[in-house]
Protein backbone atom coordinates (compact mmCIF):
# COMPACT_ATOMS: atom_id res chain seq x y z
CA UNK A 1 0.00 0.00 0.00
CA UNK A 2 1.15 3.55 -0.74
CA UNK A 3 1.97 6.22 1.48
CA UNK A 4 1.04 9.52 -0.27
CA UNK A 5 1.99 13.39 0.57
CA UNK A 6 0.14 16.23 -1.54
CA UNK A 7 1.28 19.60 -1.36
CA UNK A 8 -1.26 22.02 -1.87
CA UNK A 9 0.27 25.57 -1.70
CA UNK A 10 -2.21 28.31 -1.74
CA UNK A 11 -4.83 25.95 -0.01
CA UNK A 12 -5.43 27.81 2.59
CA UNK A 13 -6.63 31.56 1.52
CA UNK A 14 -6.73 34.52 3.87
CA UNK A 15 -8.73 34.06 7.69
CA UNK A 16 -10.84 36.47 6.80
CA UNK A 17 -11.88 35.42 3.30
CA UNK A 18 -11.79 31.82 4.31
CA UNK A 19 -15.51 30.94 5.76
CA UNK A 20 -17.24 32.95 2.73
CA UNK A 21 -14.88 30.83 0.35
CA UNK A 22 -15.74 27.37 2.14
CA UNK A 23 -19.57 28.50 2.54
CA UNK A 24 -18.93 28.38 -1.82
CA UNK A 25 -16.73 25.71 -2.11
CA UNK A 26 -18.43 22.24 -2.85
CA UNK A 27 -16.08 19.45 -1.93
CA UNK A 28 -17.47 17.09 0.19
CA UNK A 29 -13.71 14.74 -0.37
CA UNK A 30 -11.83 17.22 0.62
CA UNK A 31 -14.12 17.94 3.77
CA UNK A 32 -13.96 14.61 4.62
CA UNK A 33 -10.13 14.25 4.49
CA UNK A 34 -9.73 17.54 6.51
CA UNK A 35 -12.32 16.59 9.29
CA UNK A 36 -11.77 12.90 9.82
CA UNK A 37 -7.87 12.76 10.61
CA UNK A 38 -5.78 11.36 13.08
CA UNK A 39 -2.84 14.16 13.56
CA UNK A 40 -2.99 18.03 12.24
CA UNK A 41 -0.03 20.42 13.27
CA UNK A 42 -0.17 23.97 12.00
CA UNK A 43 3.02 25.64 11.12
CA UNK A 44 3.51 29.59 11.14
CA UNK A 45 6.48 31.33 9.31
CA UNK A 46 8.10 34.38 10.47
CA UNK A 47 7.69 37.85 9.20
CA UNK A 48 10.65 38.14 7.98
CA UNK A 49 10.37 34.86 6.10
CA UNK A 50 11.03 35.77 2.01
CA UNK A 51 10.18 32.52 0.77
CA UNK A 52 6.69 31.62 0.43
CA UNK A 53 5.68 28.33 2.99
CA UNK A 54 5.00 25.84 0.37
CA UNK A 55 8.87 26.89 -1.17
CA UNK A 56 10.65 27.00 2.57
CA UNK A 57 8.82 22.90 2.64
CA UNK A 58 10.45 21.89 -0.20
CA UNK A 59 13.83 23.74 0.17
CA UNK A 60 13.58 21.92 3.95
CA UNK A 61 12.96 18.53 1.69
CA UNK A 62 15.43 18.79 -1.11
CA UNK A 63 18.54 20.08 0.94
CA UNK A 64 18.50 23.75 -0.88
CA UNK A 65 16.18 24.77 -4.04
CA UNK A 66 19.05 25.96 -6.28
CA UNK A 67 20.91 22.64 -6.31
CA UNK A 68 17.89 20.43 -6.40
CA UNK A 69 16.46 22.87 -9.31
CA UNK A 70 20.02 21.92 -11.49
CA UNK A 71 19.67 18.42 -11.04
CA UNK A 72 16.29 18.12 -12.61
CA UNK A 73 18.08 20.40 -15.69
CA UNK A 74 20.54 17.71 -15.73
CA UNK A 75 23.28 20.00 -14.38
CA UNK A 76 25.18 19.14 -11.32
CA UNK A 77 28.11 21.42 -10.53
CA UNK A 78 30.18 19.79 -7.86
CA UNK A 79 31.28 23.28 -6.08
CA UNK A 80 30.12 26.66 -5.52
CA UNK A 81 27.26 28.60 -3.70
CA UNK A 82 24.43 29.36 -6.58
CA UNK A 83 20.44 31.09 -7.23
CA UNK A 84 18.09 30.56 -9.46
CA UNK A 85 18.02 33.43 -11.68
CA UNK A 86 14.46 34.25 -13.53
CA UNK A 87 14.30 37.51 -16.38
CA UNK A 88 11.44 39.58 -15.11
CA UNK A 89 9.56 42.33 -16.01
CA UNK A 90 9.91 45.27 -13.23
CA UNK A 91 7.07 47.91 -13.89
CA UNK A 92 6.12 51.13 -11.73
CA UNK A 93 3.07 51.39 -10.12
CA UNK A 94 1.95 55.16 -8.97
CA UNK A 95 4.92 55.53 -6.56
CA UNK A 96 7.15 52.57 -6.13
CA UNK A 97 8.15 49.35 -8.17
CA UNK A 98 6.30 45.95 -8.87
CA UNK A 99 7.39 42.80 -9.87
CA UNK A 100 5.05 41.58 -12.43
CA UNK A 101 3.89 38.07 -12.13
CA UNK A 102 6.54 36.32 -14.82
CA UNK A 103 3.53 33.61 -15.75
CA UNK A 104 2.32 36.78 -17.64
CA UNK A 105 5.62 36.90 -19.53
CA UNK A 106 5.38 34.96 -21.98
CA UNK A 107 9.38 34.82 -23.00
CA UNK A 108 10.64 32.27 -25.46
CA UNK A 109 13.80 30.57 -25.93
CA UNK A 110 15.09 32.82 -29.00
CA UNK A 111 14.65 35.94 -26.95
CA UNK A 112 15.59 34.80 -23.93
CA UNK A 113 19.09 32.92 -25.18
CA UNK A 114 19.82 36.64 -26.39
CA UNK A 115 19.59 38.01 -23.35
CA UNK A 116 21.20 35.14 -21.65
CA UNK A 117 24.33 35.56 -24.25
CA UNK A 118 24.59 39.25 -24.11
CA UNK A 119 24.50 38.95 -19.91
CA UNK A 120 27.36 36.09 -19.39
CA UNK A 121 30.54 38.28 -19.17
CA UNK A 122 28.75 40.30 -16.06
CA UNK A 123 28.30 36.94 -14.07
CA UNK A 124 30.97 35.15 -12.41
CA UNK A 125 29.08 32.01 -13.68
CA UNK A 126 25.49 32.04 -15.79
CA UNK A 127 24.40 28.60 -16.46
CA UNK A 128 20.88 28.40 -18.71
CA UNK A 129 18.23 26.24 -17.59
CA UNK A 130 15.62 27.23 -19.79
CA UNK A 131 14.35 30.48 -21.08
CA UNK A 132 12.27 31.13 -17.51
CA UNK A 133 15.28 29.67 -15.66
CA UNK A 134 18.87 30.20 -15.00
CA UNK A 135 21.76 29.98 -12.44
CA UNK A 136 24.14 32.14 -11.31
CA UNK A 137 27.03 31.32 -9.36
CA UNK A 138 28.41 33.65 -6.80
CA UNK A 139 30.24 31.81 -4.21
CA UNK A 140 30.66 35.43 -1.66
CA UNK A 141 26.99 35.52 -1.45
CA UNK A 142 26.18 32.55 0.64
CA UNK A 143 24.99 35.02 3.32
CA UNK A 144 22.19 36.63 1.13
CA UNK A 145 18.91 36.41 1.95
CA UNK A 146 16.85 36.72 -1.37
CA UNK A 147 13.16 36.84 -1.60
CA UNK A 148 11.19 33.97 -4.23
CA UNK A 149 9.71 36.25 -7.44
CA UNK A 150 6.00 34.75 -5.80
CA UNK A 151 7.07 36.23 -1.93
CA UNK A 152 7.49 39.45 -3.91
CA UNK A 153 5.11 39.68 -6.28
CA UNK A 154 2.61 42.40 -6.63
CA UNK A 155 4.47 44.41 -3.42
CA UNK A 156 6.61 47.37 -3.51
CA UNK A 157 10.26 45.84 -4.44
CA UNK A 158 11.64 47.95 -2.17
CA UNK A 159 10.58 45.47 1.06
CA UNK A 160 11.80 42.57 -0.61
CA UNK A 161 15.26 43.13 -2.00
CA UNK A 162 18.08 41.14 -0.59
CA UNK A 163 19.33 41.70 2.07
CA UNK A 164 22.74 41.04 3.65
CA UNK A 165 26.54 42.29 3.65
CA UNK A 166 26.38 41.74 -0.32
CA UNK A 167 22.95 43.45 -1.01
CA UNK A 168 24.81 46.40 -2.62
CA UNK A 169 26.93 43.88 -4.97
CA UNK A 170 23.58 42.66 -6.18
CA UNK A 171 21.91 45.73 -6.73
CA UNK A 172 25.17 47.09 -8.70
CA UNK A 173 24.64 43.81 -10.92
CA UNK A 174 21.16 44.45 -11.21
CA UNK A 175 21.36 47.44 -12.53
CA UNK A 176 24.07 46.51 -14.88
CA UNK A 177 21.87 44.14 -16.48
CA UNK A 178 18.70 46.64 -16.36
CA UNK A 179 20.80 49.18 -18.15
CA UNK A 180 22.05 46.48 -20.90
CA UNK A 181 18.65 45.23 -21.65
CA UNK A 182 17.48 48.64 -21.68
CA UNK A 183 15.63 49.45 -25.57
CA UNK A 184 17.61 46.52 -26.73
CA UNK A 185 16.07 44.93 -29.74
CA UNK A 186 14.12 41.87 -28.06
CA UNK A 187 12.51 44.28 -25.93
CA UNK A 188 11.60 46.82 -28.90
CA UNK A 189 10.01 43.70 -30.78
CA UNK A 190 8.60 42.20 -27.76
CA UNK A 191 6.24 45.52 -26.90
CA UNK A 192 5.80 46.05 -30.17
CA UNK A 193 3.78 42.78 -29.82
CA UNK A 194 2.11 43.94 -27.00
CA UNK A 195 4.24 41.78 -24.60
CA UNK A 196 6.33 43.40 -21.40
CA UNK A 197 10.08 44.24 -21.66
CA UNK A 198 12.37 41.88 -20.22
CA UNK A 199 13.35 44.91 -18.10
CA UNK A 200 15.66 42.77 -15.21
CA UNK A 201 16.96 39.97 -13.18
CA UNK A 202 15.23 38.11 -10.00
CA UNK A 203 17.37 35.43 -7.92
CA UNK A 204 16.22 33.41 -5.22
CA UNK A 205 16.81 30.01 -3.18
CA UNK A 206 20.79 30.25 -2.91
CA UNK A 207 22.09 26.71 -2.19
CA UNK A 208 25.16 25.30 -2.19
CA UNK A 209 26.52 22.93 -5.26
CA UNK A 210 26.11 19.24 -3.90
CA UNK A 211 23.78 16.27 -2.92
CA UNK A 212 20.33 18.25 -2.86
CA UNK A 213 18.89 15.43 -0.79
CA UNK A 214 17.31 16.20 2.86
CA UNK A 215 20.11 14.57 5.50
CA UNK A 216 19.92 11.47 6.87
CA UNK A 217 17.29 10.35 4.61
CA UNK A 218 16.64 9.71 0.93
CA UNK A 219 14.65 12.23 -0.64
CA UNK A 220 10.96 10.61 -1.55
CA UNK A 221 10.17 10.60 -5.19
CA UNK A 222 8.33 13.67 -6.27
CA UNK A 223 5.95 14.97 -8.63
CA UNK A 224 4.02 17.71 -9.96
CA UNK A 225 0.75 17.90 -11.53
CA UNK A 226 -0.10 20.72 -13.74
CA UNK A 227 1.24 23.77 -15.16
CA UNK A 228 4.07 24.89 -12.91
CA UNK A 229 6.87 27.11 -13.50
CA UNK A 230 10.04 25.40 -14.84
CA UNK A 231 12.14 25.42 -11.52
CA UNK A 232 9.32 23.95 -10.00
CA UNK A 233 8.93 21.20 -12.76
CA UNK A 234 12.45 20.31 -12.66
CA UNK A 235 12.22 19.23 -8.73
CA UNK A 236 10.19 16.30 -10.18
CA UNK A 237 11.27 12.82 -10.59
CA UNK A 238 11.56 11.77 -14.54
CA UNK A 239 8.89 9.61 -15.29
CA UNK A 240 5.02 9.09 -15.71
CA UNK A 241 2.20 11.06 -14.98
CA UNK A 242 0.87 11.81 -11.32
CA UNK A 243 -1.90 9.75 -10.52
CA UNK A 244 -3.84 10.30 -6.73
CA UNK A 245 -2.99 7.89 -4.66
CA UNK A 246 0.39 6.57 -5.42
CA UNK A 247 3.25 6.42 -3.32
CA UNK A 248 5.54 9.24 -2.88
CA UNK A 249 5.21 12.73 -3.09
CA UNK A 250 3.12 15.15 -5.44
CA UNK A 251 2.41 19.12 -5.36
CA UNK A 252 -0.69 20.64 -6.82
CA UNK A 253 0.74 23.78 -8.31
CA UNK A 254 -3.25 24.65 -9.64
CA UNK A 255 -3.62 27.30 -7.07
CA UNK A 256 -0.35 29.39 -7.10
CA UNK A 257 -1.23 31.59 -9.80
CA UNK A 258 -4.92 32.54 -7.79
CA UNK A 259 -3.29 32.38 -4.75
CA UNK A 260 -0.38 34.81 -6.01
CA UNK A 261 -2.30 37.05 -7.25
CA UNK A 262 -5.16 37.25 -4.79
CA UNK A 263 -8.10 35.91 -7.39
CA UNK A 264 -10.28 34.17 -5.42
CA UNK A 265 -12.74 33.29 -7.90
CA UNK A 266 -10.36 31.65 -10.12
CA UNK A 267 -9.30 30.23 -6.66
CA UNK A 268 -12.98 28.72 -5.86
CA UNK A 269 -12.91 27.59 -10.00
CA UNK A 270 -9.34 25.81 -9.15
CA UNK A 271 -10.26 24.39 -6.10
CA UNK A 272 -13.49 22.63 -7.29
CA UNK A 273 -11.26 21.30 -10.33
CA UNK A 274 -9.33 19.69 -7.52
CA UNK A 275 -11.89 18.48 -5.84
CA UNK A 276 -12.78 15.93 -8.83
CA UNK A 277 -9.24 15.35 -10.36
CA UNK A 278 -7.36 15.03 -6.97
CA UNK A 279 -9.62 15.29 -3.47
CA UNK A 280 -12.50 12.31 -4.77
CA UNK A 281 -10.08 10.11 -6.00
CA UNK A 282 -7.61 10.46 -3.28
CA UNK A 283 -10.46 9.74 -0.75
CA UNK A 284 -11.40 5.87 -2.89
CA UNK A 285 -7.95 5.24 -2.32
CA UNK A 286 -8.00 5.65 1.02
CA UNK A 287 -11.18 4.09 1.18
CA UNK A 288 -10.43 0.76 -0.85
CA UNK A 289 -7.06 0.23 0.46
CA UNK A 290 -4.83 1.51 -2.21
CA UNK A 291 -3.47 3.87 -0.36
CA UNK A 292 -2.55 3.60 3.80
CA UNK A 293 -1.97 7.01 5.04
CA UNK A 294 -2.38 10.56 3.50
CA UNK A 295 -0.34 13.61 4.18
CA UNK A 296 -1.85 16.89 3.41
CA UNK A 297 0.11 19.71 2.96
CA UNK A 298 -2.11 22.98 2.99
CA UNK A 299 0.12 26.30 2.79
CA UNK A 300 -0.90 29.75 2.85
CA UNK A 301 1.53 32.53 2.89
CA UNK A 302 1.48 32.67 6.94
CA UNK A 303 2.41 29.09 7.31
CA UNK A 304 0.85 25.68 6.57
CA UNK A 305 -1.12 23.03 8.24
CA UNK A 306 -0.15 19.23 8.10
CA UNK A 307 -3.07 16.77 7.95
CA UNK A 308 -2.50 12.95 8.21
CA UNK A 309 -5.46 10.43 7.67
CA UNK A 310 -5.75 6.97 7.16
CA UNK A 311 -8.43 4.63 6.38
CA UNK A 312 -9.46 3.74 10.12
CA UNK A 313 -9.39 7.62 10.43
CA UNK A 314 -12.03 7.83 8.00
CA UNK A 315 -14.35 6.03 10.62
CA UNK A 316 -14.05 8.81 12.51
CA UNK A 317 -18.40 8.91 12.12
CA UNK A 318 -18.80 11.53 14.70
CA UNK A 319 -16.70 14.59 13.25
CA UNK A 320 -18.90 15.53 10.80
CA UNK A 321 -17.33 16.29 6.97
CA UNK A 322 -16.51 20.38 6.89
CA UNK A 323 -13.91 22.95 5.58
CA UNK A 324 -13.19 23.99 8.82
CA UNK A 325 -9.58 23.55 8.67
CA UNK A 326 -9.12 25.60 5.33
CA UNK A 327 -7.42 28.73 7.36
CA UNK A 328 -4.48 29.06 8.57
Amino acid sequence: MASTTVVLPFALPPAELAPELSRNLQAPALATLLSRNNWLKKHVIGDDSRILPHEAWLARERGGLAAAVMQGFGLAPKEGYWFVVHPVHIQLARNHLVLADSRRLRLDEADARVLFELSKPFFDELVWGDAETWFMRADDWHGLDAASPDAAMGSNLADWMPLGPTSLAFKKLQNEIQMLWHEHPVNEARQQRGLPPVNSFWMWGGASAGPAAKAGAPARALSVAGAAPSWLAALAAPGGKATPGEAGTVVLPQLIPAGAGNDWGAWLGAMQQLEHDWFAPLLAALRDGRTSDLTLILSSREGWTEIRTSKPALRKFWRAPNLKNLTQ
